[in-house]
Formats: structure tokens, C-alpha cells, sequence
């Protein structure tokens, strides 16, 4: 079944409104009878009046098969491409803009136009974006070669000053050879056996960028292919560099490999792409090299001018975009619920018209009636819509008429069981019994009042708040449930001052009405850990406690549990015991509406005789308890 329904109470009569929380609407089944021209116009309007719940009338048809299963596939692609602009405006932070109320569903007509506006802003942007991530990726292998060439153009200086130093200490190495140990920076040095110019032996380097988690793998596979034969020299870049595709923030090093041999060199290169490491070419001559770090740093002031540019414009269409984002997603999924409610129509081929059985409430009628007509003028249609009650064997749908206030605690209820058609609703009762039981067992002013803050914050930002219910299954559980919250932590502060307990701690306002025992002195009570207070002391100068338990419980006594368990225990059995009793005056309240005397001959009575016989019966005990046994001599009672 498809439910349209929603919330009425705004629009009812205050007794009706009544008439709906306390017991369930009275429905009916009817049939109506849709031209195929009208139906999209008439069910849109059935669906913001919210009164109407429709059958499935074909049952055995297959989802992919239906009629209007085409328009529903429209719907699901043009909500793709709406998550898709959500995704890229949530990206850039742009704020989403809330709009006042709720659009209503556009016209089969506007259809076309939304597909082609959203079509059009997806394309656009998602050209806007390919672009965007070229840039990046040209503006990171310039920067990248920039670096490379800078990092390599220092350690080609730095031993060519070295080979000055050497020179001028006579140490240059003579015969035009190279020596067999070249000293490198910080003092580190490479092993070239019997290597001379390379006029007689070839000798060459590979230069790029790698990315620093991957250095020490990378270190380890070059060593085993070249067996020690390649010298790598690794010097960090300073700048982090932004993934084109991601965003995440990367650590690059430069490396600087020596080797000889062309083999070996192919070799290396196969590992740089293993390890998704960029090879860049750097001339040999320092002045090529100089004038190609002028070239990028050319390149790179105009990439940035573009892709400043290219940002600018990506953001003007994620901004425009995030203008009407809320009217277009609510209007789509309008739209795919008008077709999923078409879809469970019969069609007649003969009439050339739509029929659809759905259950009304009985005083929606005429509002329903107004709908339809409303529904085919928008149409412009001249052939009126039909509505026909029906009489049906089928038990009808539960309906009750709820707020937002009610909606809580009927979930609740429904969690153990639905009320059958016309019972009474005992979701209205629950609103304050729940609460109030709840309380007798978290009775505590301190937690008391931080639950209440925490649900009153709730309700007065609950619109702000919707949102964030969308994505967030646990808040989601706090939200649904504030005004349940709310009443648990006010009914919490409330038997927290009967109970005298501020996070766990009593405090004195009108003064203990125990007075110690002549019998024990100042200097004994304070020193002693254990000692009796006679409540039956002729030394009572005071009237007991006026309001809730003394503070004297709250001292480290003995018996303080004993007696405070006690007291909640059989506290707590008279009120469950009420609830119970509370709970077959209802059922029989059903039972009579129902006129069923087996009912209530073979179901109340023997419920009421078990109760009053055993739970009844234990509290009358605890109530004569209380009121006829203290705590003076032979047990007499306390009016004697």
C-alpha cells in the first residue's frame, strides 16, 4: 500500500483532532475513477491534502513492468545527478539555502524543463571539474620540475665546488681521470671502480619525484635490481603538494639516481613506475637548466591565472546551484511519489481511464472530492474524476491524528503493538505515565535538569536540527524522541526533590527533624562511625520533614539503602499495579464500544480477579503498612 498520509491536526476542527489521538479515525474504502490527462494533477493534489491511502491493485505485476515505470526511472537518474551537485557543493563548503515551505509538484510539462536544467548544470560542471583537475595536474609536474631541476642544480654545484676546493689544495685528480671515491654532501661517498670520462665509459642519472611514504621500499627494490651498482640520492621538498582528484595532502622527495650501463637504466625506470614515481628529464649543462626554471616559472604564474579563473567559475555554479537545491530535490521526489502512487492503478483500456481503491477517512470526504476537482481543472480536463464508496469484508487501517508532540510517544507504543481499527489510543496516556515511571526510577534533580537542558535545546532549534537527522541514525533516535526527553528530565527533577537527591547528594532547606538522643553527646556523634537514632525519641521537638525525605538519610547511616530501596520498591509496585489496573479499564472501555459481553465475561472479569487477588491485594498490605505501623511501642497504631 502507498501511504499518503501526514499530519491533519492544523487543518481539523479541535474535537475531530481529539476524536483522531483518542481513538482511530473511521475510514472508508473507495474507488475512483481517473482520466489518464488529469490523474498526474488530481493524485498531486491528494498528496499534499494527505488524507488518502492507496491499494496496490496489481499485485502479481512486476516493478519493471508497470506503466508509468519509464517516468520513475527519469526521477531516479535526475536524483543522481541532484546527489552528484550536493556531493560537489558539500565539497566546497558552499552553504545550501533553506527555503521557507514546501514547493509543490511540478507539472508534467516542467518535467522536460527540469531534466534539462539539470542536465545542462551537470555537464557544465562536470566539464568545469575535468578541466580544473588538468590544471592541477599541469600545475603540479611544474612545480615538480621546478623543484627537480633546483635540487639537482644545487648538488651539481656543491660538487663543483668541492672540485674547486680540491683544486686549489692540489688534490684535483690528475691524468683527466676521476678519482675512485667522489666525496658527496655530508660526507657521503660512491664507489665508481675504475670509472674515467665518458668518452670511454657511460655515465648517466635519472632524476624525479616520489612520494616519501614510498622512499624506503623503494630504496630496498633499486639496491636488489642493481645489486649496489646505483647510487640514489634523496633531498625532501619542503611544500606539500594537493592530490588533483582527491585533495589529501602529499610529502614528495626528489631522487637523484647514478648508474651505468643502458640495461640498468631500463631497468630503473620499470621500478620508478612500479612505485608510481615521475621521471623528469634535467639537461646536463647547468645553463639549459637554468633556462627552463625560468620557462616554468613563466608557465606556472599563468596556470595559476587560469585555474584561479577556472575556480571562480566552478564556484559562481555550485553557488547558483546550492540556491534551489532544496525546492528541486523535494520537487523530484514529489514527483517519483505521483508516479510510484500511478503505478499501483488499473488501467482500463476500453474507457481509456485509470481506477484506483484506496481507504479515506470518513470526514475527508468532501476534502477529498475538492481535491480531485481541483486536481482535473488544473489538468484542464472536462471530464470530472469519480468517487465511489465501497463496502469491504477487509478490516481497515489504523489511523490516528498526530503532532509533532504526540508523534514520539506513539512510536513508542507501536513498538510493542498497533491498536486494531476504532480501539482506543492509549498513545495520549502514555504521554505522561511513561515519563512519570521513568522518573520514579532516575528521581534525581542534577541528572534531572541536564536531560531536560538537553531536550528543551532540541526543541526550540528542532528546525535547524532536521537537518542534520538525515544522515545521523543515533541523533536521529534523540531527535524523534525530544519531547519524550523532555518530560522524563522535568519529572525526573520533580521526584529528585521528593527524593531529596542532587546528583546523588541531599541538602537541607527546612532543617532535619532528627534530633540525637540524650543519651549521646556532641563529641560522640561526631567520632562515632555507627550509632542508633531512636525515631521513637520523646526528645522530637520538630514536626517531621515538610517536603520529600530528611536530610539525615543522606548521612553514610547503615540502614539507608534498606530503607530507600524499600520505599522505591513498593513505591514503584503501586504505581505498576495502577498502570495494570489503568490499562483493563481501557480494555473494557473497548469491549463495551465493541458491544462483545464474551469479551468482557471471559477476558475482563477473570483479568480484574486475577489482578485484585494477588498484585491488589499486596498493595492494600503496603498502604495499611504505612499508615497503621510506626515506630512506637507494641507496634500500636500512630493515631492511639
Amino acid at each position: 500500500m502507498a501511504r499518503l498520509f501526514r499530519s491533519l491536526d492544523m487543518c481539523q476542527p479541535k474535537s475531530d483532532a481529539l476524536t483522531g489521538l483518542f481513538r482511530s479515525v473511521e475510514m472508508c474504502r473507495c474507488q475512483i475513477f481517473l482520466q489518464t490527462e488529469s490523474a498526474y494533477n488530481c493524485v498531486s493534489e491528494l498528496g499534499e491534502l494527505g488524507a488518502v491511502m492507496f491499494r496496490d491493485l496489481n499485485p502479481n505485476v512486476n516493478a519493471f513492468q508497470r506503466k508509468f515505470v519509464s517516468e520513475v526511472r527519469r526521477c531516479d537518474e535526475m536524483e543522481r545527478k541532484l546527489r552528484y551537485l550536493r556531493r560537489e557543493i558539500e565539497k566546497e563548503h558552499v552553504p545550501i539555502l533553506k527555503e521557507s515551505g514546501s514547493p509543490d509538484a511540478p507539472l508534467p510539462r516542467e518535467i522536460i524543463d527540469l531534466e534539462a536544467t539539470f542536465e545542462k548544470l551537470e555537464s557544465e560542471l562536470r566539464e568545469v571539474t575535468t578541466n580544473q583537475e588538468t590544471l592541477k595536474e599541469n600545475h603540479l609536474e611544474l612545480t615538480e620540475l621546478k623543484y627537480v631541476i633546483m635540487k639537482v642544480q644545487n648538488f651539481f654545484q656543491d660538487h663543483e665546488d668541492r672540485l674547486a676546493i680540491h683544486a686549489l689544495h692540489n688534490e684535483a685528480p690528475q691524468g683527466g681521470q676521476i678519482n675512485p671515491q667522489v666525496e658527496l654532501m655530508d660526507g657521503e661517498r660512491v664507489q665508481m671502480h675504475g670509472l674515467e670520462r665518458k668518452d670511454k665509459f657511460e655515465l648517466s642519472y635519472i632524476t624525479g619525484v616520489i612520494r616519501r611514504d614510498r622512499v624506503p621500499g623503494f630504496e630496498r627494490m633499486l639496491w636488489r635490481v642493481s645489486r649496489g651498482n646505483a647510487f640514489l640520492r634523496l633531498m625532501e621538498i619542503p611544500e606539500s603538494f594537493q592530490d588533483p582528484k582527491t585533495g589529501d595532502l602529499i610529502q614528495k622527495s626528489v631522487f637523484l639516481i647514478f648508474l651505468q650501463g643502458e640495461q640498468l637504466k631500463n631497468r630503473v625506470k620499470k621500478i620508478c613506475e612500479g612505485f608510481r614515481a615521475t621521471v623528469y628529464h634535467c639537461p646536463e649543462q647547468a645553463q639549459e637548466r637554468r633556462e627552463i626554471l625560468v620557462g616554468v616559472a613563466t608557465r606556472l604564474e599563468d596556470l595559476k591565472t587560469v585555474l584561479s579563473q577556472t575556480e571562480e567559475h566552478r564556484r559562481r555554479l555550485l553557488i547558483a546551484a546550492a540556491k534551489n537545491m532544496n525546492g528541486w530535490v523535494t520537487k523530484v521526489w514529489k514527483i517519483k511519489a505521483i508516479y510510484h502512487t500511478l503505478n499501483l492503478f488499473s488501467l482500463d483500456v476500453i474507457q481509456k481511464c485509470l481506477i484506483a481503491e484506496c481507504w479515506i477517512p470518513v470526514d475527508q470526504l468532501e476534502h477529498v472530492r475538492m481535491a480531485l476537482k481541483q486536481g482535473t481543472e488544473a489538468a484542464g480536463s472536462s471530464v470530472a474524476c469519480i468517487l465511489n464508496r465501497m463496502e469491504s469484508n477487509e478490516p481497515p487501517p489504523t489511523y490516528f491524528r498526530l503532532n509533532k508532540f504526540t508523534r514520539g510517544f506513539q512510536n513508542l507504543v507501536d513498538a510493542y503493538g498497533t491498536a486494531s481499527y476504532r480501539e482506543l489510543n492509549p498513545g495520549p496516556y502514555t504521554c505522561v505515565t511513561f515519563p512519570f515511571l521513568f522518573a520514579v526510577m532516575f528521581g534525581d534533580i542534577g541528572h534531572g535538569l541536564i536531560m531536560a537542558m538537553f531536550a528543551l535545546w532540541m526543541v526550540v532549534r528542532e528546525k535547524s536540527l532536521q537537518k542534520k537527522t538525515e544522515n545521523n541514525e543515533i541523533f536521529s533516535m534523540f531527535y524523534g524522541g525530544r519531547y519524550i526527553m523532555l518530560l522524563m528530565g522535568l519529572f525526573s527533577v520533580y521526584t529528585g526533590i521528593v527524593y531529596n537527591e542532587f546528583f546523588a547528594k541531599s541538602f537541607n532547606i527546612f532543617g532535619s527533624s532528627w534530633k540525637v538522643s540524650s543519651a549521646y553527646t556532641d563529641s560522640y556523634v561526631n567520632t562515632s562511625e555507627t550509632f542508633m537514632l531512636d525515631p521513637n525519641s520523646t526528645d522530637w521537638t520538630r514536626s517531621p520533614y515538610p517536603y520529600g525525605v530528611d536530610p539525615m538519610w543522606g548521612a553514610p547511616a547503615q540502614n539507608k539503602l534498606v530503607f530507600l530501596n524499600s520505599f522505591k520498591m513498593k513505591m514503584s509496585v503501586l504505581l505498576g499495579v495502577s498502570q495494570m489496573f489503568f490499562g483493563l479499564v481501557l480494555s473494557l472501555i473497548n469491549y463495551t464500544y465493541r458491544k462483545s459481553k464474551l469479551e468482557i465475561f471471559g477476558v475482563f472479569i477473570p483479568q480484574l480477579l486475577f489482578l485484585s487477588l494477588i498484585f491488589v491485594y499486596l498493595c492494600v498490605l503496603i498502604v495499611i503498612k504505612w499508615i497503621y505501623y510506626g515506630p512506637h511501642p507494641k507496634s500500636t497504631p500512630v493515631g492511639d
